[in-house]
């Protein structure tokens, strides 16, 4: 019994030193390696533009419902210098190919199969959006997606395009 009382302790202590370590507002975006196409996009490049990041993978339905958000988002706000980037997180790429077939996008798509960039940002679910502004810092974490809350969304970005002009 008394094992199973130190294992559950043990386990809680480290879900909570998990969401210490997690990434928060405030903070600088993590430095980040990512597969996009046949490119890879350093974090570092994003710098001086307003970025939508978003953590997805195939078979996660709230992530299929925010592509056309995410589409509008880039239709809108491109020529503003908003980068919209989707970080699939699928083990294969294959799966994120197939679903992408079918829902074009114009908006740049990364793969991280290993998660690595997921881990670095303290995604726990998803999908997990960050936006982050010219400067680097994250400076709002969404983790799921909402119709609901795409016009705060919206708002948020629009301040962000005009904080730093």
């Amino acid at each position: 019994m008394n094992g199973v009382r130190h294992g559950l302790a043990l386990a809680l202590l480290l879900l909570l030193a998990g969401s210490a370590l997690a990434l928060q507002a405030g903070e600088p975006l993590p430095q980040l390696n990512l597969k996009a196409g046949k490119d890879m996009l350093n974090s570092a490049e994003l710098k001086g533009q307003v970025v939508y990041l978003d953590f997805w993978a195939s078979w996660c339905g709230p992530c299929k419902e925010s592509f056309p958000f995410m589409e509008s988002l880039q239709k809108e706000f491109a020529k503003d210098s908003l980068v919209v980037l989707a970080v699939n997180l699928d083990r294969k790429s294959a799966a994120a190919s197939e679903f992408l077939k079918t829902r074009p996008v114009s908006f740049r798509v990364a793969y991280d199969p290993k998660g690595v960039s997921a881990e670095a940002c303290g995604v726990s679910g998803m999908p997990t959006c960050l936006l982050v502004d010219r400067a680097g810092i994250v400076r709002e974490i969404h983790t799921g997606f909402r119709e609901d809350e795409s016009a705060a969304l919206r708002t948020s970005i629009r301040s962000l395009l005009e904080e730093t002009r």
